[in-house]
């Protein structure tokens, strides 16, 4: 049996694989917010569950935010920035008393749909998670891609390309700086945006049930958030030219978000050509926790 845990900030996912990748068992419940300890400990809680289930010890492999720094072994770049600094994969390993293998979020959701999901059987696949942050992850040939640094695919932490003036300097992120991916495609970002023109707080979806029914603000909203979209994602084609690009999270799953945003990608893609595919994943939102999982069938490079 592996076990895959996708360690969130708002919730923590469990899932439990058989040997052919076939779901045991899946749980989630609500990451304790800004308590470190508290975090390990429900992590090993589930563990315990799902193994006192079955009756069998089974493997464990953790995605997290951020990256586990090559130089200093302490977690790095996590919006959980109560994560940031800590010996993550020492204290898990000894809270469960075994080892476990720990990779970026978004190089697991990456593994996932390149093994057996959206990309499956694309050379290189670049997979991004629009959620409560913006994360991004390479896989090669079914391989998670790390880098030397271990922020291959971070692409939430670039300047938003080709800025209006009204995009300068952008809204401050975590990381210190400002105008980052992040802080425009982030999902509260975008509910933010229309609260701001609208005077009224509405969730992603319902923005797009706003613009259906011919809310101009909703509408307005929506098409800059799409195409600010299409200019990370060109800046990515531009730089590693992959087989397929996969969206997932939350702010994927608007209907329509691939639809508008691949028409806009020739415009600011070099020599105006995509064969790029762009896709959604495959197993939706829990597809970075079935890579999770299959850290002990696939090696990192």
């Amino acid at each position: 049996m592996r076990i895959g845990v996708d360690l969130g900030g708002t919730k923590i996912e469990i899932i439990a694989i058989d040997e052919g990748g076939a779901e045991l068992a899946r749980r989630r419940v609500a990451t304790p917010a800004g308590d470190y300890e508290k975090t390990l400990a429900a992590i090993v809680t589930l563990v315990r569950d799902v193994e006192e289930q079955f009756g069998t010890r089974g493997s464990v492999g953790i995605g997290t935010p951020g990256a586990t720094s090559p130089l200093t072994g302490l977690l790095k770049n996590a919006n959980s920035t109560v994560l940031i600094g800590k010996d993550f994969q020492n204290d898990i390993r000894a809270a469960l008393n075994r080892d476990v293998r720990i990779a970026n979020d978004a190089n697991c959701f990456a593994l996932s749909e390149s093994i057996n999901g959206a990309a499956s059987g694309a050379h290189v696949v670049f997979a991004v998670i629009l959620g409560t942050g913006v994360g991004g992850g390479v896989a090669v040939d079914g391989q998670i891609l790390s880098g030397t640094n271990r922020i291959a695919g971070e692409w939430g932490h670039i300047p938003l390309p080709w800025p209006r003036d009204d995009e300068r300097p952008g809204p401050q992120c975590f990381c210190g700086k400002h105008g980052c991916i992040e802080t425009w495609l982030a999902g509260p970002r975008l509910g933010a945006q229309f609260q701001t023109r609208a005077g009224k707080k509405l969730s992603p979806t319902q923005i797009v049930e706003a613009a259906l029914e011919g809310d101009a603000v909703a509408a307005r909203v929506l098409e800059e958030y799409e195409d600010r979209l299409a200019r990370g994602l060109a800046v990515v084609i531009n730089i590693l030219d992959p087989d397929a690009i996969v969206l997932g999270g939350g702010v994927s799953n608007i209907p329509g978000l691939v639809a508008g945003v691949k028409p806009r990608l020739a415009q600011y893609v070099l020599a105006g050509e995509v064969q790029t595919r762009l896709v959604c994943a495959a197993h939706g939102d829990s597809s970075g926790v079935r890579g999770a999982a299959m850290l002990w069938t696939e090696g990192e490079r």
